[in-house]
């Protein structure tokens, strides 16, 4: 009888908790197809130095916190992504993002006070012992590190049973003892993602609303127990569980679905896919103004429109609010996409980006902050062409303009990608 009298409990109780996921900071949600193909390391190495460079420079602008605050955010992360010349949608900008950053950030932990832990596989069952690592190293609590790591997992895995099995966890900590994780679950059946976000910064509890956002495929309804107001479901659950857990579990399958913006599996990238005002801006920056603008404030002898329009794209990634981040395919402009979309990878223009900026990090450590005001002058120049004129871009005519010059910028992709 007890079991009969759990299962009609759970029935009573099943409408109570037909919620959808918590929103947190408002990041939003995004399909993540899964695309086939590998990174190669001219790729790869590229990503590194310059995704390695950005958050320097976060934290030489902002502090350690706000690179935490904006990994946990999935429209800034999908947007990070797409201008290191990832693809600008698939579910693999998780997994080479946080491995690029993984191999930057880490040899530079004692300078920055970054670590990133954790990973894709194997690698993510490794992050309990590299959090003790660093504990012992840094004299913080490693046993709570721990405990952290897995109850985010558990959570995302068991609370939220959304049909996605998670194969990758990736845990981002200070020196301060504040942290991030970024983690993605499978859903083998349909071939999408889902990509987690977590931030302990204003996080109260770990089963209240803890997310700062959810992005992946909207498969409709899910369970999610973490919803602050399905607390006394929680509570209810927990006191059956004892009786007849199986029998619950399937029986809170069932929840109302929930709001997203869906990334499609095709690659190319199409108009409806970026703000066209935005990249008109970036474009209108870049080439109506000329580099003439820049150049005396970059201090960089043979700067060209097309550096500019990448390093514009950077600069907003850098000092851009997240209400910018809407159309994460718009930063695909600044080093195109290793399938070829919107354009081959220029290699000779990311190269150059790259030197401008590590040039402006190094220059500021010294005291000379000429290149990063510059940075930060071509994104409040971008918005203010924006607000006063919004040109709007030809966007065929851009795609056009950059595979014509492809060649000649070293432009290059991952064949069957």
């Amino acid at each position: 009888m007890k079991g009969k009298t759990a299962f009609v409990f759970v029935l009573i109780l099943l409408p109570v908790c037909l919620y959808s996921i918590p929103m947190g900071r408002k990041t939003g949600y995004a399909d993540l197809p899964l695309h086939t193909g590998t990174v190669p390391a001219w790729l790869a190495d590229r990503m590194m130095r310059l995704g390695t460079l950005i958050i320097q420079a976060l934290v030489i602008n902002f502090g350690k916190k706000e690179v935490l605050v904006r990994l946990s955010d999935p429209l800034w992360f999908q947007s990070f992504g797409a201008v290191l010349g990832m693809d600008w949608h698939s579910s693999g900008i998780t997994t080479s993002v946080m491995y690029a950053l993984k191999r930057g950030l880490n040899p530079l932990a004692h300078e920055l006070g970054i670590a990133v832990c954790g990973g894709r596989g194997r690698y993510s069952r490794k992050t309990p012992q590299e959090l003790l690592f660093l504990a012992g190293a840094t004299g913080m609590d490693g046993d709570s590190l721990v405990r952290s790591s897995r109850l985010a997992a558990k959570v995302d895995s068991a609370a939220v049973q959304d049909g996605f099995q998670l194969y990758q966890h990736n845990f981002i900590l200070t020196d301060e003892g504040d942290w991030a994780v970024v983690q993605q679950g499978m859903n083998t059946t349909t071939r999408t993602a889902r990509r987690y976000h977590w931030c302990s910064s204003g996080l109260r509890s770990f089963i209240d609303e803890p997310h700062t956002g959810i992005t992946g495929e909207n498969s409709g309804a899910i369970l999610n127990l973490t919803d602050s107001t399905a607390r006394r479901t929680r509570e209810s659950v927990f006191e059956i569980s004892q009786e007849t857990p199986a029998r619950i579990l399937s029986e809170y399958r069932r929840i109302v679905e929930s709001r997203s913006f869906s990334l499609p599996s095709r690659h190319e990238v199409r108009p409806e896919n970026v703000d066209l005002k935005r990249l008109g801006a970036v474009l209108a920056t870049a080439y109506e103004r000329g580099p003439a603008d820049f150049e005396e404030l970059l201090l960089t002898k043979g700067l060209g429109e097309r550096t500019l329009q990448s390093l514009t794209l950077v600069s907003e990634v850098l000092y851009g609010t997240p209400s910018r981040f809407t159309d994460p395919a718009r930063f695909s402009f600044a080093h195109g996409g290793k399938d070829g979309h919107p354009f081959p990878v220029p290699c000779r223009i990311y190269d150059e980006s790259i030197r401008i900026l590590h040039e402006s990090i190094e220059q500021s450590k010294l005291g000379y902050k000429d290149k990063s005001e510059c940075l930060r002058r071509l994104h409040t120049t971008a918005c203010s062409i924006e607000q006063q004129c919004s040109p709007e871009a030809d966007f065929y005519k851009t795609i056009k303009h950059e595979r014509m010059n492809s060649a000649a910028w070293g432009g290059r992709v991952v064949e069957n990608c």
